[in-house]
């Protein structure tokens, strides 16, 4: 799952860089981009929004991944947590790249509580 996990968070780059560069073009794409311009706007808001909150929780499920590991603890919960977060975080970008507001917030649970799961285990032994 750290390695699904992976994927999707370079999923979530490309996706968002793509719908950066539609909307600022590809000539702002290569250029330094040291020059101001306006915030994103629409879908690709949304996706680099989505991104930058991918990126928030990332660092957290991978030390919980590698903390169930160094401590050899595999049980329902670190299964189940991991599915939680993986499978919440694709739920979660669905939600807010269609711009579903407050179903998306409830969404945001999902694998943080899958997060939470997966440190608890080594404690529940």
């Amino acid at each position: 799952m750290l390695a699904a996990g992976i994927v999707l968070g370079m999923a979530h780059i490309i996706v968002a860089a793509h719908l950066q560069s539609a909307q600022r073009g590809y000539r702002w794409t290569a250029s330094s981009r040291e020059q101001d311009v306006p915030p994103l706007t629409g879908l690709a808001g949304r996706a680099e929004r989505t991104l930058r909150n991918y990126l928030e929780t990332f660092p957290f499920f991978a030390a919980a991944i590698l903390l169930a590991a160094t401590t050899g603890t595999h049980s329902w919960l670190t299964v189940w947590g991991a599915q939680l977060y993986f499978w919440g975080r694709i739920l979660y970008a669905i939600l807010y790249l269609a711009g579903v507001p407050l179903v998306r917030s409830i969404a945001w649970n999902v694998p943080t509580v899958g997060i939470l799961m997966i440190v608890a285990a080594p404690f529940l032994k």
